[in-house]
């Protein structure tokens, strides 16, 4: 059986009412400026636009993909129906599971109907939208795949970069934050003086997308992973002069070397952050030897900006899973949910709920979540609550914080801890590499823990009562 693409996605969004459609908007500034407002909250519709000025009828533009839980849970074949924290736990049975089935090799597939090389080359020919307004230029890589292998192991990696196209039309940029798989990979060819082979895939289904963009172990395929989401073997064909496997219903994709001193100006772009954090620098070229795109391609588009956004929804879900996973690997007993707040672009706030089972317990718990692997980039704020505390209802979250902490108690402050440019207080400001952080203890005090005053909530049992009753006068929640 065929992968599932980006077509079926849309197919499967638009028969959901999850899907509008717009037609003619400009790719220099429309595009970018419907996007940012359908983002501005979530669980807006997902986007697609054609008759793009300039370009050809059918060549279209999809964004706004998964900002919303309903149409991650469609994606990810659960129910219309789930809540944040039933995303989470999807991805906790995955990473218990770990299900890896790897990719297979085809011959031909869709993103062969159109090949260019050499001065064929034009990625001009797609109408990449400038996605902010004071961006340096197009983007074509937002909901991309950066695919590199080690030149040692072997090991195949794709990991989620920007990536600017230039009005060559025969060259990209890359940007990797030190410390990605991609920047580290990249790393390994150039310090031997050889040139990193790259390919850049711009259209696929969103699952594929979505691993892209979360810490997936290193050395771990993600080829792999979306084959065990998928639950059959992703078809990939090899890049024509790179031998990377890309995927072969993708809708566009291109392939070529980077040099290990070829650098060219990169930036600004509105960022996770909500900022234009990253400035103008200096970026790895991407020589393009080989483009190549299905017949009418659809640009995939997910764009960072003040959250909410993609990045806010689809990672925040699984950097939740993955930090609650690592600390109870860690020993910590009692953790009943973690979420990762989208106001912090999925990074910067983490909400850990936990049963308190022994003094110090919170503290622990919020220290270790705060520098586990998953929780530790960018991290700004770890906020510890009680288990009667919904992590993902922010509004509760803000009541535990203004009800249960005493400041002088309950609020570590660390410091120089691993952070990115792209958050514009990191520091020193020549580098941008560390920030500091602050880890809250929401929890009921544990020395008043028996006296401390009752919550005036309705009961569970009563709850179930009314709801049984009067269901029918009740709001939906």
């Amino acid at each position: 059986m065929a992968n599932p693409d980006l077509r079926d996605w849309l197919a499967q969004m638009e028969a959901a009412g999850e899907l509008q459609k717009v037609s003619g908007a400009s790719r220099e500034e429309e595009i970018g400026g419907i996007v940012d407002i359908y983002q501005r909250a979530a669980n807006n519709k997902a986007v697609l636009f054609d008759d793009i000025p300039g370009f050809p009828r059918g060549y279209r533009v999809a964004a706004n993909i998964l900002t919303g839980v309903k149409r991650i849970a469609l994606t990810m074949g659960m129910p219309a129906a789930s809540t944040e924290i039933d995303l989470v736990n999807y991805w906790r049975r995955y990473l218990t599971e770990a299900k890896s089935i790897p990719p297979v090799t085809v011959k031909n597939g869709p993103i062969l109907e159109h090949v260019y090389s050499g001065a064929e080359v034009d990625l001009g020919s797609i109408p990449v939208p400038k996605w902010h307004e004071l961006d340096g230029g197009p983007y074509i890589g937002t909901a991309c795949m950066v695919i590199m292998k080690d030149p040692d192991s072997g090991w195949i990696n794709y990991g989620a970069y920007r990536v600017q196209a230039y009005p060559d039309g025969r060259i990209a940029s890359v940007m990797c934050s030190k410390g990605k798989h991609g920047d580290i990979l990249m790393r390994r060819y150039h310090e031997r003086g050889q040139r990193c082979p790259i390919a850049v895939v711009a259209g696929m289904h969103p699952l594929l997308f979505s691993l892209a963009g979360i810490e997936v172990a290193y050395g771990k395929n993600e080829y792999d992973m979306a084959g065990g989401l998928l639950g059959r073997p992703v078809e990939v064909i090899l890049g024509p002069k790179t031998g990377l496997p890309i995927p072969a219903n993708a809708e566009i994709a291109f392939e070529g070397m980077i040099d290990p001193n070829d650098r060219i100006a990169e930036g600004p772009f509105g960022e996770w952050t909500g900022y234009y954090a990253g400035g103008l620098k200096q970026e790895p070229v991407i020589r393009i030897d080989t483009f190549m795109h299905r017949q009418d391609p659809i640009l995939l588009g997910a764009i960072p900006a003040v959250p909410p956004n993609d990045d806010t929804y689809y990672r925040g879900t699984y950097r939740a899973a993955n930090v609650w996973r690592q600390i109870e690997a860690a020993g910590v007993p009692g953790v009943k949910g973690v979420w990762s707040h989208e106001a912090g672009g999925s990074r910067m706030w983490l909400t850990v709920a936990i049963e308190q089972m022994y003094p110090g317990h919170a503290k622990q718990a919020g220290l270790i979540a705060s520098q586990c692997h998953a929780g530790a980039y960018a991290n700004k704020y770890v906020v510890v609550v009680d288990d009667d505390i919904d992590p993902a209802n922010m509004n509760d979250v803000i009541w535990a914080m203004c009800t249960r902490v005493d400041a002088r108690e309950d609020v570590e402050v660390l410091k120089s801890c691993w952070s990115t440019p792209l958050d514009p207080t990191s520091y020193p400001l020549d580098e941008r590499i560390f920030n500091s952080r602050m880890v809250i203890d929401a929890c009921r005090p544990w020395l008043r823990r028996k006296d401390f005053p009752k919550v005036a909530r309705s009961s569970k049992e009563l709850d179930a009562r009314i709801k049984a009753k009067w269901a029918h006068v009740l709001p939906r929640t």
